[in-house]
């Protein structure tokens, strides 16, 4: 049999359930997931091998209007995995009210495979959820639509599935021992994040930006240290918390996470930098890993 293998690149607004879904298809918890929109600001690949096939996932960010600098290098995620997929995943939810129309028109006019789910199937009666699936077919005639719960692995086998057969046959990109392309840094950093994201309100979590300095693997335990980068002075007095109480649950919660996710003990450092406006300023995001 002839091996096969593809990118698999899920798109669509934010909070429509992207990274649970990726977590579930990979078996992984790569992409962080919190209630908040805007969660993913990277595009992340997450890799299912089998002696046969390779299937390379992307989750992008979830699609915006931009409103600073930040937003467009996250919308030029979206741009690429438009272009370089060999199959779309495109992912709308019951709940969603309106379909972005750009994105939209962009899959009817491509000429790449499309898969388009309706997500949180469990949130609605069944004959909401065929409605909804019925508009999603009058919408999108040529993708192959299908009904789906990333949160309850509901009818993921079917996406699987739908997935092999539209897969061209190609030798795998990666390593069959590999499950994603980004670095521990990395998913250590997003950790940091998600806790911000769960614990600080309106603005904040969107106004940060975490850096590792330093990961040092010792026998027994990792050490590591990590600057949270806001955008201005107030921002760092509400991370920091009166009397340190707020950064102090903060390192408590990262490191408990970090511990399970590297399996052994970590001695977690955690400082806060003002680099004013850095969601604006070409440079530090540059620096911070946007294109």
């Amino acid at each position: 049999m002839e091996h096969k293998s593809g990118f698999v690149n899920i798109i669509g607004k934010p909070n429509v359930g992207k990274s649970t879904l990726m977590n579930a298809l990979v078996g992984e918890k790569l992409s962080i997931i919190t209630p908040k929109a805007q969660t993913t600001r990277h595009r992340i690949l997450g890799i299912v091998n089998s002696d046969d096939f390779q299937i390379v996932f992307s989750d992008t960010p979830g699609i915006v209007k931009p409103h600073y600098e930040l937003h467009k290098s996250m919308m030029k995620f979206v741009e690429t995995a438009l272009e370089d997929a060999d199959i779309i995943l495109f992912v709308t939810e019951v709940n969603e009210k309106e379909l972005e129309p750009e994105t939209i028109a962009r899959i009817q006019n491509s000429t790449i495979p499309v898969i388009a789910l309706l997500n949180k199937i469990d949130q609605c009666e069944q004959d909401v959820a065929m409605q909804k699936l019925t508009e999603l077919q009058t919408l999108l005639p040529k993708a192959t639509c299908i009904p789906v719960s990333a949160l309850h692995n509901f009818n993921l086998e079917s996406v699987l599935t739908n997935i092999l057969e539209l897969l061209p046959e190609c030798p795998p990109y990666y390593p069959k021992d590999e499950l994603t392309d980004r670095s521990t840094r990395f998913f250590v950093s997003e950790i940091i994040r998600e806790k911000i994201l769960l614990l600080y309100k309106q603005e904040i979590p969107y106004s940060v930006q975490v850096v590792i300095e330093s990961f040092v693997e010792e026998p027994k335990i990792t050490r590591i240290a990590a600057t949270i980068h806001v955008a201005r002075d107030t921002q760092k007095s509400i991370i920091i918390g009166k009397g340190g109480i707020a950064i102090k649950r903060l390192g408590t919660d990262s490191r408990k996470d970090m511990e399970t996710f590297l399996g052994q003990k970590v001695f977690l450092e955690l400082f806060v930098k003002v680099t004013k406006d850095w969601r604006d300023d070409e440079r530090s995001l540059r620096h911070f890993g946007y294109e």
